[in-house]
């Protein structure tokens, strides 16, 4: 139970938890080019369900990503990145257009994504603005007239929507992994500019997503990783969740421990053979393509092109690996949430190279950015705001200290919500429950979320404003 004062500094940080809120469709219009100024490349990458702290450069004491690490180096890494909606459909529609789930509509089951929505994209206004315009790798988002659309996006496109296969095999019978594959199709794109013509290449690896339909572990099955990555880990104890006990299992409300999330939970880790060995499988994949990335920027460097190439790195969402009885992504705690995110300008001065930023950046910050970087105007209905300050230490006028999350999908074993993630409290609404479900977390005092206050009288009020300020927003219920 909280104290009076307690209860008062409680009301006082949801006061401007409100403010805040009510203005999150607020942008800055993007810097313009000064004339003669020559525009940078941009190369957006995108992995597919890998959690924020699964990088060598963000701490973790196993998985080895050195190129990603360097980018972090000379760079920007972002520790409070999160996705709005955790699941890649969405969240990759909220990645191109700039807009929330709840306005694009778009994810898995749903109509295509509107045409007027596409018309916001980044891709779209780069190369209205003579940007060459490629992509390369899983898109994950349905058009009303796909290869129409994809053709008006984009002036080079090596487009799929599957996660798997995860290999392709040459006419002489070698197997490649797809990460290597969509390597040399980013090289091909990157060997065909020049420095006259400002690109904008978007790589979305399908790694490392399971292969659901296969549930043999590891290689051949759940996790295939490529060849260069076959002896990597093998010795290695993979350390296990520690937010994982039956006690945290049996406080989940019942439709959580029927959700998808706990289905998959014996698909992939509920054996510690199973466990060992999936681990191993899958950090052998991040490491794969994370060589695939090291062989991109030296292609850059071949060309002459990386001295005015900013790299943009990111997930499209969290990922559960047995915490909390969990797998896969979709609910609302920070293992689902939480993404790794990393900017990287050769020409940053010297003293903002290799730092961390803790303002809230999110998927939806993207689109903003990227036309920042390009000096293209963000269209008005843009939600994001762009991270180019943050990055350069000029004053970042984003004073977001939180962001409205969602989950919309029809799914039977996946359950909806909506919600607030501030810099203290994770409050949301599973709303299509009978009766509805209400989670509230305070950061500050249980940063695991063990604890759901959701009923505790202390919180009452701060539960009625932030469920308010919910259903404020336009599609919330």
């Amino acid at each position: 139970m909280c104290s009076q004062s307690n209860k008062i500094a409680v009301l006082k940080s949801n006061i401007i938890l409100s403010c805040l809120l009510l203005g999150l469709s607020s942008v800055t219009p993007a810097k313009t080019i000064a004339k003669g100024k020559r525009r940078p490349n941009i190369l957006f990458i995108l992995a597919d369900d890998q959690r924020n702290d699964l990088l060598s450069c963000a701490g973790h004491p196993v998985v080895k990503t050195p190129t990603i690490d360097r980018l972090a180096k000379k760079g920007v890494r972002f520790t409070n990145a999160f996705v709005t909606t955790s699941i890649c459909a969405a969240s990759r529609a909220t990645i191109l257009t700039g807009l929330y789930e709840y306005k694009h509509g778009y994810t898995f089951g749903k109509e295509p994504i509107k045409q007027e929505d596409m018309k916001i994209s980044y891709p779209y206004m780069l190369k209205r603005s003579g940007y060459k315009t490629g992509f390369v790798g899983k898109l994950g988002i349905r058009f009303k007239d796909q290869q129409t659309l994809i053709d008006s996006l984009f002036d080079y496109n090596k487009v799929t929507d599957k996660n798997a296969p995860y290999f392709e095999y040459a006419k002489d019978g070698t197997r490649r992994h797809s990460a290597e594959v969509k390597g040399d199709q980013a090289i091909e794109f990157i060997n065909q500019q020049h420095a006259e013509q400002p690109f904008c290449l978007s790589v979305s690896f399908n790694a490392v997503h399971a292969v659901d339909s296969n549930r043999k572990p590891g290689n051949e099955g759940h996790y295939p990783y490529p060849e260069s990555t076959k002896d990597m880990y093998r010795n290695v104890v993979m350390p296990t969740p520690k937010l994982l006990s039956q006690e945290i299992i049996n406080s989940h409300p019942n439709f959580l421990k029927t959700s998808i999330n706990r289905e998959r939970y014996f698909w992939r880790w509920d054996t510690p053979e199973k466990y060992q060995v999936n681990m191993r499988a899958y950090f052998r994949m991040i490491t794969g393509y994370d060589q695939v990335i090291s062989k991109m920027i030296k292609a850059l460097k071949r060309k002459g092109l990386a001295k005015n190439t900013v790299i943009i790195y990111m997930s499209d969402n969290g990922y559960y690996m047995g915490e909390r009885g969990f797998a896969g992504k979709w609910s609302h705690y920070e293992e689902s949430l939480r993404i790794p995110m990393i900017i990287y300008d050769p020409r940053m001065r010297k003293k903002d190279v290799g730092r961390t930023v803790d303002h809230m950046a999110l998927n939806l910050d993207i689109a903003a950015t990227i036309m920042d970087y390009a000096g293209v105007p963000n269209p008005t209905r843009n939600q994001g705001i762009s991270l180019m300050d943050a990055v350069e230490q000029k004053d970042f006028i984003s004073k977001r200290s939180c962001f409205f999350i969602e989950h919309r999908m029809d799914h039977r074993k996946i359950p909806k919500y909506y919600g607030v993630r501030s810099s203290r409290y994770v409050y949301v609404n599973y709303y299509d429950q009978n009766p509805n479900y209400e989670f509230l977390h305070d950061l500050d005092v249980d940063p695991s979320q063990r604890i759901n206050y959701a009923k505790d009288p202390a919180y009452k009020e701060i539960i009625r404003k932030l469920s308010v300020e919910c259903r404020s927003i336009n599609g919330t219920r």
